[in-house]
């Protein structure tokens, strides 16, 4: 199966960089140079993964991750030069699964975007029919259904993103049991980088702000320091 990948991008040099590498890998691209021409390939093409700038002429980088998701769960790596935490936390935040800071390696590129593939069709195909079964998981006041995808709390409904979703799910069908970021995030991502380790604390920042009552006290998912996270038996 030949994918199809989404590189919007206005520097020319680095589009032909990722064309290079990703169609040495099989991949078949789809090169846009503003935010809105992102959108008319999106519309127009069935894309299995899409590597976004930010800051782009028409629509920013941002704006295209959020209009990508009212319509689709595809992975989205933002690749930019702006690598603040307050910018990755936007990103991954509005729906991006990745964000990688400008200048990068270009196999680094390639390794993520086959961890992000393979997690995803997994998920929805063959071997993630395990992960959207039709049980419900139940912790505490929380409650994930896992055939609609939705996560509530006292009957309240939580939005999560695709890479919140992942790691509830992970960490409610065994309660008590600590993760190491390394396991967390190749469950999510297929792949885990050292470099990875800011990217899960932010996820994991941001699922306690929708989960918790208090996030600086939190009652669910516990750090154990040195190894990693759980989620508390309740």
């Amino acid at each position: 199966m030949s994918y199809k990948i989404l590189v919007a991008e206005d520097d020319d040099s680095i589009v032909d960089l990722l064309k290079l590498y990703l169609e040495n890998e099989g991949y078949e691209v789809y090169a846009a140079s503003d935010g809105l021409q992102a959108m008319g390939i999106l519309e127009n093409n069935k894309m299995d993964l899409a590597v976004l700038d930010i800051m782009m002429p028409k629509l920013n980088g941002y704006e295209v991750t959020k209009r990508i998701r009212d319509i689709s769960n595809i992975p989205i790596l933002i690749l930019s030069a702006k690598n603040l935490d307050s910018d990755k936390i936007i990103g991954l935040d509005i729906g991006a699964d990745d964000y990688m800071t400008k200048p990068f390696n270009p196999l680094e590129i390639i390794a993520r975007v086959k961890a992000a593939l393979r997690r995803y069709y997994q998920l929805n195909d063959g071997a993630g029919k395990e992960i959207i079964s039709s049980t419900k998981l139940v912790v505490g006041e929380l409650e994930l259904d896992t055939e609609k995808l939705e996560l509530t709390k006292s009957g309240k409904e939580i939005s999560l993103t695709p890479t919140e979703y992942k790691i509830i799910t992970l960490l409610m069908r065994s309660p008590g049991r600590v993760y190491t970021k390394a396991q967390i995030y190749e469950t999510i991502s297929g792949e885990y980088f050292e470099s990875d380790d800011n990217t899960m604390m932010v996820h994991i920042s941001k699922l306690r702000e929708k989960i918790e009552r208090d996030p600086k006290s939190s009652e669910y998912i516990k750090t154990i320091r040195g190894l990693g996270y759980k989620i508390e038996k309740r």
